[in-house]
């Protein structure tokens, strides 16, 4: 009923592995080598390799929606499932969606090797200045919806992040929308001090 409600999200639906315990192993994949200090695409991809899991996120991030054309035109998602329960006291599991109302544009390779080492505030300046200017961006807020007996007769699991829920079994439910209607006056104070916790609920 009160405090602080945090809604975690991520612009794939789906995440490259089961195994929360693989997490700070998988983050490692993204550093520099250890003994070189130089970047080394190898960790990551023969991270990959032994976790077989993780082809639906590759197939996805190496994809057409790959590299969104800044913050605006991609969607996000919750990707964890969570457990939400109604006013008559009946739990049910769900997936977030929010759906980008102004249309999905992506980045070639080429552009966006070009805007990393030419503007790598491109996508920041593009939204600070669409809402500056009144174009507020929006996104319509869905969920998919999980009975507890669904969940115990579902044919895969329904808490694999590696997964997505079929819509044809469990449709987008419209829930509301999001606007981002006015940009921060501290960006410190207002967003890099904000704390999320994904299990607050």
């Amino acid at each position: 009923e009160d405090g602080i409600w945090d809604l975690v999200g991520n612009n794939t639906p789906i995440f490259f592995i089961r195994d929360p315990t693989l997490f700070p192993s998988f983050i490692h994949t993204q550093k520099r080598n250890p003994e070189t200090h130089l970047k080394d695409a190898d960790m990551f991809w023969d991270f990959l390799t032994l976790r077989p899991e993780s082809m639906h996120q590759v197939l996805y991030l190496f994809g057409d929606r790959g590299i969104p054309d800044g913050y605006r035109f991609m969607n996000g998602y919750g990707s964890h499932t969570f457990k939400l329960v109604n006013a008559q006291g009946v739990a049910h599991w769900v997936k977030f969606h929010y759906k980008t109302n102004q249309g999905i544009k992506n980045l070639s390779v080429d552009r966006a090797a070009e805007l990393a080492s030419s503007d790598p505030d491109y996508a920041i300046r593009d939204l600070y200045n669409a809402i500056a200017k009144g174009d507020c961006p929006s996104w319509t807020f869905y969920i998919q919806v999980m009975t507890m007996a669904q969940a115990e007769n579902c044919k895969f699991n329904p808490f694999d992040l590696t997964k997505v829920w079929p819509h044809s079994d469990y449709p987008l439910i419209p829930v509301g929308r999001f606007v981002l209607d006015r940009n921060p006056k501290n960006y410190f104070a207002e967003v890099e001090q904000i704390a999320f916790n994904p299990a607050n609920l």
